[in-house]
């Protein structure tokens, strides 16, 4: 993540230097994410096959060479491709780390093993960017390189320290009886929907969004947005421990009931502040509900799909997926018909539909304590 971070804030100006339109840049970003969500169910199965070992450092490769060769590309369809290849690179390689962090944890540990996974995300989200800035005083190109080595790096360690695992090897919670089986699990339902309205808030509405309304409506200089978007982060990064400990002692089903909850309400409120002060307190609250909305879903598909079975997190990953790609366009249309609200409204009606389907789940879903 730290090497994403470097790259995405560089890669729209460098896209423009091959002389092309904004709409061409935007395709650039977005074909990342659109070959990560093509290719995600394909890419369960691989892992169910060869195991999360060799998926996972075969997609890090992938996004690594792909990434080293966008710093020479000749010419703008060259980006783009190159851009699609990183997204299956990538869409092997969460699809194989997720399999593995909740195939080797008990049902006891998922929420704090998520919460530690995704805290490493953050961190590197976070310094990502400041770190970019500096590569850019070298070349344009040199967070590319950057970014293909720290991948490199990370690819050997994942080899060199899964050396000699069982690829395919079920663990506590034991075979589910078929793919077919998990989609009819209530909580495997209710995971996917709670991950469809995640990645539709947090993509579709906070990061597109916000930063247009710092500026246009609160007429603050952009660099409040960073701002704004590093404190919320550090508060989610510390919410994480707490919340992990929460999702594992406590259960998944009152996790997602009311950080959904919490979080849509933060949403909403966000278009009616007045004061920049307000925005940064609603998106304080916002990352302390995203610590929850962040773990308790993961343990919650895990406990449906049990053991090491990468088709059903493929399929959850995608329905995330689906809200970063679909709400941008969403909330964007719904802004320039209507109103601010109303696009931030509609981030909030899915998460109040997620916490309501969460609602539904029997109360015993409580997560179980070791016997003896």
């Amino acid at each position: 993540m730290l090497g994403f971070g470097v790259v995405i804030p560089v890669l729209p100006v460098y896209v423009r230097g091959f002389g092309v339109g904004y709409v061409e840049v935007g395709a650039v970003v977005s074909a990342f994410a659109v070959m990560r969500l093509v290719v995600a169910p394909v890419v369960g199965r691989i892992v169910d096959r060869f195991g999360e070992r060799l998926v996972l450092s075969t997609g890090i490769g992938i996004v690594a060479v792909s990434s080293g060769l966008v710093g020479v590309a000749t010419s703008y369809p060259q980006l783009l491709i190159l851009r699609g290849l990183g997204g299956i690179g990538s869409a092997m390689f969460s699809v194989a780390a997720m399999t593995l962090i909740l195939g080797v944890t008990s049902a006891t540990q998922r929420g704090r093993a998520v919460g530690f996974w995704q805290g490493g995300f953050l961190i590197g989200g976070m310094a990502g960017p400041a770190l970019g800035g500096l590569l850019t005083t070298i070349s344009l190109t040199a967070p590319f390189f950057f970014y293909a080595a720290t991948l490199a790096v990370a690819g050997t360690v994942g080899l060199l320290l899964l050396r000699g695992r069982t690829e395919g090897e079920e663990t506590a919670g034991g075979d589910t009886g078929g793919f077919r089986a998990v989609l009819r699990d209530r909580r495997f339902q209710v995971a996917s929907v709670a991950n469809l309205a995640s990645g539709w808030a947090a993509m579709g509405v906070r990061s597109t969004l916000v930063p247009v309304l710092v500026v246009e409506v609160l007429h603050e200089e952009p660099a409040w947005t960073g701002i704004a978007f590093a404190i919320s982060a550090v508060v989610q990064t510390i919410a994480l421990g707490p919340a992990g400990r929460f999702v594992d002692s406590v259960g998944r089903r009152p996790a997602i009931v009311w950080s959904f909850l919490l979080g849509g309400a933060a949403l909403m409120a966000i278009p009616f502040v007045t004061e920049l002060w307000m925005l940064v307190a609603l998106l304080v609250v916002y990352a302390v509900a995203a610590a929850f909305i962040g773990t308790a879903p993961s343990a919650l598909m895990s406990d449906a799909a049990g053991g090491r079975r990468g088709t059903p997190v493929a399929v959850f990953q995608a329905s995330a997926d689906v809200g970063a790609i679909v709400g941008p366009l969403a909330a964007g249309a719904l802004l320039d018909a209507f109103s601010y609200p109303a696009a931030f409204g509609s981030a909030a009606v899915l998460m109040l539909a997620a916490s309501l389907f969460a609602a539904t789940l029997p109360r015993p879903s409580r997560t179980p304590h070791p016997q003896g």
